[in-house]
């Protein structure tokens, strides 16, 4: 049986790494955890998982087709947990680096019930960013889905 604790990392491929490693790191908390220079790749550590950033230019980052755009992306949303989920504060660090976030909802994610927002990274992934509430449950009825 395969047992699985959570999510490990995921890979943005990108058309300006730079900006977007600047982006999860400057506006998201990411930390610069380590780069593969052959690969051209930058590792980002997001609490217990990693995010990776790929330029398309390169041989690695070639290999997923076209670079991502408004059509054709590669993927749907990925959600960040982040505690505590300061709405305003988030808003307003978002703000400052010139970002809109849509409507706080409560929705459902692997820790359960919480609010969420979602934004759009600069090469266009949209990114949830979630809290959750341990001492009280939801109805699923009353939320949207992650």
């Amino acid at each position: 049986m395969i047992r699985l604790r959570g999510l490990d990392h995921l890979v943005l491929r990108a058309r300006d790494a730079e900006r977007l490693v600047r982006f999860y790191c400057e506006v998201l908390g990411c930390i610069e955890e380590r780069r593969v220079a052959d690969l051209g790749l930058v590792q980002l550590r997001a609490g217990s998982a990693l995010i990776d950033i790929v330029p398309v230019e390169i041989e690695l980052g070639r290999r997923g087709g076209a670079p991502p755009r408004d059509v054709g992306r590669n993927m749907d949303h990925f959600c960040l947990l982040v505690d505590p989920f300061d709405e305003q504060a988030l808003r307003e660090t978002l703000v400052r680096h010139g970002i809109e976030a849509g409507e706080t909802a409560v929705r459902y994610g692997a820790t359960g019930f919480g609010p969420s927002i979602y934004l759009t990274d600069p090469e266009g992934n949209t990114v949830e960013l979630k809290g959750f509430t341990p001492a009280s449950p939801q109805s699923p009825r009353s939320s949207g889905t992650s």
